[in-house]
Parts: structure tokens; C-alpha cells; sequence
């Protein structure tokens, strides 16, 4: 298992504005290199979108039944917005599906915060 470690603050757009510190990233075998297959997104851009100060983290609560699942819309440094479904375990940012925003969906990550 790889496990990159960093300090971060995650801020979780909920009226109660929920704040958590995360201390890492955890890539293994399960998930290390997956998205790229499917969607061309590395796990760096993956990483790159957590420090967008823009990005908007709502909870997925549709798929929240066994661990708390988040969604993340952000940016990379290039620009490039992606959607990515994550969970935290054990101060552990666990990435767990990644792909970029459609045309259609870029409306999400730019509409006025409440």
C-alpha cells in the first residue's frame, strides 16, 4: 500500500459546515491507476483537485449505505474539472472513482456558493 502524507483541511458544504483534518492519501493495489484506465484521470490530478479553494464537496448519500461516500467537484492545476467519489478511513483520503466533468455538468462546479 502507498499512502502519501499531507495536512489538509476539508471543508464539507452542509449547513452544519462539518470540518475534517485529513493527514493522507491511501493508493493500494485496489485503487491505484484505476480511473486512468477508465477515464483517463491520474491519481495526481486526483490529489490536485483536494487544494482547489473553489472545489464543492456535497455527501453522497444515495451510495452512503456501508461508509460515508463524499463527492468532490475541483480543479487541477491545468484547469481540468473532475468529479470524484471518495471516503475517508482513518484520517485517510481513500479515492474511489474519478472522471472529468461533462460540458453539461461544468454549470455545478461554477454556480454561486450559498
Amino acid at each position: 500500500m502507498i499512502v502519501y502524507s499531507l495536512v489538509y483541511t476539508l471543508r464539507i458544504s452542509e449547513p452544519t459546515k462539518v470540518v475534517r483534518t485529513i493527514l493522507q492519501f491511501e493508493w493500494d493495489q485496489g485503487n491505484r491507476g484505476k480511473n486512468f484506465k477508465k477515464h483517463k484521470v491520474t491519481d495526481e490530478e486526483c490529489e490536485e483537485a483536494f487544494f482547489d479553494s473553489e472545489k464543492r464537496i456535497p455527501r453522497d448519500r444515495l451510495h452512503s449505505d456501508h461508509e460515508e461516500r463524499l463527492v468532490m467537484l475541483g480543479k487541477t492545476k491545468r484547469d481540468r474539472l473532475l468529479f470524484i467519489v471518495f471516503t475517508t478511513r482513518n484520517d485517510r483520503i481513500r479515492v474511489i472513482s474519478a472522471r472529468g466533468l461533462s460540458r453539461k455538468e461544468g454549470y455545478l462546479y461554477y454556480e454561486e456558493k450559498a
